[in-house]
């Protein structure tokens, strides 16, 4: 029974007893004092009678009519002249009443008066004696209506005390609810505070829980600072904070390989062409700040470009990858404008200084062709003088297109339904399925090819389209989770989340198709998460409570950021491709993954390794903590 329910019984009862004893005192103590009213009244009115009939003529005729004019008067039940031998001489009585009193209410509470008696005289001899019994129903009546107002009293009353009592309860169960919220969701490992109730016993307990709250979140905050050290040593360059070598060629492979990956761009390879000579001449310390603003330049090209990686691959080699760039000449010019400054600043002395090599890719080019390609363009800038940029030749340049071309494309493709979802299977440990991934194709023409996400969502995103397309997507997976598909995850973009009437749309589409939401997974890359933190915390609090799952994929790279996932009620993580390449040979990498899976266990996140390759990295992850693995290794297993 509920608190409400079980103040409104303990009101009704008391309201009952109260009412119980204070309406028996109060009719028998007025039932008493009416009584006794009618008594005197009876004696009274005897009196009066048979003082009015001693002064006149005692013949029957003037008796009768003195005893009738009193009986008429319809306020007594008997008036009686009684002779001294006890014979009645006259007689008028009339049938007991009690109007629109209930018959057991005058049986619970009667009312018995004595009746009056006086002696009638003639000279100085007893005539007789008159006896008067007055109506009770009056006196009934009386009662009966002060039984009711007592009883309308008590209902009053009664209803204040529930409603101020309700109005109290209130007051102590919204922070009564809080708590209870505030534990529920550390049962689902969110770990949130709560303000302190006034009341002292909940403030305690509220004290007590959000002392624990902080307690955890320290915890989680000291765990997550150690393994983002550990991520840092593993991947990053301690000198620069670029990427290292085999991290760097992890995101190269990503860049070439991944479904979802911008499918062209370049690759710079830079060197310094003397940093032993002036690490020789001008001291380390000298040397290392040139390699820290060099670093530093890279790290500035990399700013706002999606895929973009920067690194620092030997003593003075350089590389910077750049999706979505067509044209290297301006990034090379910077870069050579970059070098000039640290001469300008004294930290290249030499007559050599720099050389820059470039290439443009494509999706699906391998990386050994790609890195020979840049290799062969630095050695020729190398052999053009001190500071010489060279690009490698290729006749595979990508075509441009206007955004306006592109906006007449999305707009056809969104209008004439020529999207599709292809899918990769997700699968646990075991080989069970736990979702298929699937990611959107669009078709570029009627009975044209079918582009790759990584084709047309930067686009979409620079002409604010990404929210029709997620939109289709959606659809598009509710449909195949109606077609019977055990469970289907799409992903979608981070700046979708901004605007409210895409997420309004969203929820009226899976809300119209609620039945389906629990096996629909959502997702949403990393960098358009954590851009966008506000909204996508927003955007999970109004999804949850469809049943949707809600994931980050792409994770890893702002792994510092962990700590903030704790109470947004998220329910998964795909860790970036780029950790999981080659992880069955990297030991760096693994003791961070480890940690990573850990930390995210503790807070209720299930863990799935994007891009594995091989047999190997796909045997090593279950010794790691994941979850689950998708990529070109996880074979296609029915449920």
């Amino acid at each position: 029974m509920s608190l409400f329910r079980q103040i409104w019984f303990a009101v009704i009862v008391s309201a009952l007893i109260a009412f119980a004893g204070s309406f028996v005192a109060s009719m028998l103590t007025a039932r008493h004092y009416l009584s006794q009213q009618l008594t005197i009244k009876n004696n009274d009115n005897a009196a009066s009678l048979a003082l009015s009939m001693s002064q006149l003529e005692k013949d029957p005729v003037t008796v009768e009519l003195q005893v009738a004019a009193v009986f008429d008067s319809g306020q007594y039940a008997a008036v009686r002249v009684i002779a001294p031998d006890d014979r009645v001489m006259i007689e008028k009585t009339s049938p007991p009443q009690a109007d629109d009193v209930p018959d057991w209410f005058v049986h619970l509470f009667p009312i018995v008066s004595e009746p009056g008696r006086a002696q009638v005289s003639s000279g100085w001899n007893q005539f007789g004696t008159v006896e008067l019994i007055s109506h009770s129903h009056f006196a009934y009546r009386e009662l009966w209506e002060g039984g009711l107002r007592l009883l309308v009293w008590f209902v009053v009353g009664g209803g204040l005390m529930g409603l101020l009592g309700m109005h109290f309860l209130q007051r102590i169960k919204r922070p009564l609810d809080a708590v209870v919220d505030q534990a529920e969701a550390i049962c689902e490992q969110r770990f949130i505070r709560i303000p302190e109730p006034a009341p002292h016993e909940l403030k305690s307990v509220a004290s007590a829980m959000n002392a624990m709250v902080d307690r955890l979140k320290a915890m989680f905050a000291k765990e997550a600072a150690r393994l983002e050290a550990m991520r840092r040593e593993a991947t990053l360059d301690a000198m620069t904070g670029l990427a290292n070598r085999p991290y760097f060629l992890n995101q190269l492979d990503a860049a070439l390989s991944d479904d979802d990956a911008i499918p062209s761009g370049s690759l710079f390879l830079l060197r310094i062409a003397d940093l032993a000579g002036i690490n020789r001449r001008l001291g380390r310390e000298m040397a290392d700040e040139l390699l820290r603003r060099l670093g530093a330049a890279l790290h500035e090209h990399t700013a706002e470009r999606p895929g973009a990686a920067a690194a620092r691959l030997n003593g003075a080699d350089f590389a910077l990858l750049l999706p979505g760039v067509h044209d290297p000449a301006p990034v090379a010019e910077s870069l050579l404008a970059t070098f000039n400054d640290q001469v300008s600043a004294g930290l290249i002395d030499g007559e050599r200084i720099g050389h820059i090599g470039s290439a443009s890719y494509l999706h699906g080019q391998g990386i050994g062709t790609l890195l020979s390609r840049v290799d062969t363009a630095l050695a020729c800038a190398e052999g053009q003088g001190a500071l010489a940029w060279a690009p490698a030749e290729s006749g595979s340049q990508p075509h441009a297109t206007t955004n306006a071309d592109w906006r007449k494309l999305l707009d056809g493709a969104i209008h004439t339904q020529r999207l599709r979802l292809i899918e990769f299977p997700v699968a646990n440990s075991r080989g069970q399925l736990l979702h298929l991934e699937c990611p959107l194709r669009l078709q570029a023409a009627e009975g044209g090819e079918w582009l790759t996400a990584g084709s047309f969502m930067p686009i979409a995103s620079r002409l604010a389209m990404t929210s029709e397309l997620d939109l289709a997507a959606a659809r598009l997976a509710l449909d195949r989770i109606a077609a019977g598909a055990a469970a289907v995850a799409v992903n979608l973009s981070g700046e979708s989340l901004l605007a409210p009437d895409f997420r309004h749309r969203l929820l009226a589409l899976i809300g119209s198709r609620k039945e389906l939401a629990p096996r629909l997974w959502l997702e949403v890359a990393e960098v358009g998460a954590f851009r966008h933190f506000g909204e996508f915390q927003t955007f999970c609090n109004a999804l949850r409570p469809l049943g949707c799952r809600l994931g980050i994929e792409h994770f890893g790279r702002q792994f510092s950021e962990i700590g903030r996932l704790h109470d947004i009620g998220l329910d998964y993580l795909k860790v970036d491709g780029s950790f999981i390449r080659a992880i069955d040979s990297q030991p760096g990498n693994q003791a961070f993954l480890k940690g990573l899976c850990s930390i995210a266990h503790n807070i209720g996140l299930t863990v799935i390794a994007e891009g594995v390759q091989s047999a190997g990295e796909l045997a090593a992850l279950p010794e790691l903590g994941f979850d689950g693995a998708t990529g070109p290794a996880v074979p296609r297993e029915k449920q």
